[in-house]
């Protein structure tokens, strides 16, 4: 593959540093850099561009390193290192958008059926909090929070980290750069070409964020994330390609 891009060199420092610094201060840091859910009073606006920083564990970051370093290498030479991380970082807003899109699918739905039992915002966010019932709730009211308030409350703290929005980018440019090279998971070693393997790897993503069910990952992956960050990286790419009389053309 020959040495390594200075992006892609630079990326890795980052995330490797930030990744120590997390097992040295721990929970602090992780609060402060990971991605929240903006109803959650941990979300911070800068959370957007540093979670792409953060990783949840050893494995967690060496597998997206690792990908950083064997397709970000290839499409950085092509693309060069503006932009590249163009596509990089727009791959890691894509995937904010599509997974906290997903988040706000299935979250509102539950918060406004608990609304329209005449619970106020606040009393939501009490009983979740001491993870009990108040006191002079109807019925109603006690139905619809056992019903609904386990999916709510699993939303409204959840946490994003890691660069794997940004590497589906990357993974969906090298794709469209090089649609014949075969590729194969560390799982199933059997050679695909990239044309199949990256779409097939977008729908497994929806298929487990549909259903709960995990094929290759954790299941508190984002997948909808993985997502987000392989279309926004493939509407880049096409747009690039397509334009052939400006400057935005790549090939």
């Amino acid at each position: 593959m020959g040495r390594m891009t200075e992006a892609v060199k630079h990326l890795l420092i980052i995330n490797v540093i930030l990744f120590f610094a997390t097992q040295i201060y721990g929970e602090q840091l992780y609060q402060w850099l990971a991605l929240w859910f903006p109803e959650s009073e941990n979300f911070k606006t800068w959370q957007i561009i540093t979670h792409m920083f953060m990783h949840g564990g050893f494995m967690h970051i060496a597998f997206n390193m690792f990908a950083l370093w064997m397709f970000g290498t290839p499409v950085e030479r092509v693309l060069g290192k503006n932009r590249f991380l163009f596509v990089y970082f727009s791959a890691g807003l894509g995937a904010v958008l599509f997974q906290l899109g997903y988040y706000y699918f299935n979250f509102l739905p539950a918060q406004a059926e608990m609304l329209s039992t005449g619970l106020s915002n606040q009393q939501i966010l009490d009983m979740m909090s001491s993870n009990r019932l108040i006191d002079g709730l109807s019925e109603v009211q006690v139905s619809t929070v056992r019903a609904v308030m386990p999916e709510y409350a699993q939303i409204y703290y959840a946490s994003m980290v890691g660069a794997s929005g940004c590497i589906m980018g990357v993974l969906a440019a090298f794709g469209m750069m090089n649609p014949e090279a075969k590729l194969m998971l560390i799982f199933l070693p059997i050679p695909i070409k990239a044309k199949y393997f990256i779409p097939g790897i977008i729908l497994l993503d929806v298929i487990s964020a549909i259903t709960g069910q995990s094929f290759f990952s954790p299941s508190n992956t984002a997948y909808m994330a993985h997502v987000g960050g392989a279309i926004t990286g493939f509407i880049i790419m096409w747009y690039w390609k397509r334009n052939q009389f400006n400057n935005n053309r790549w090939d």
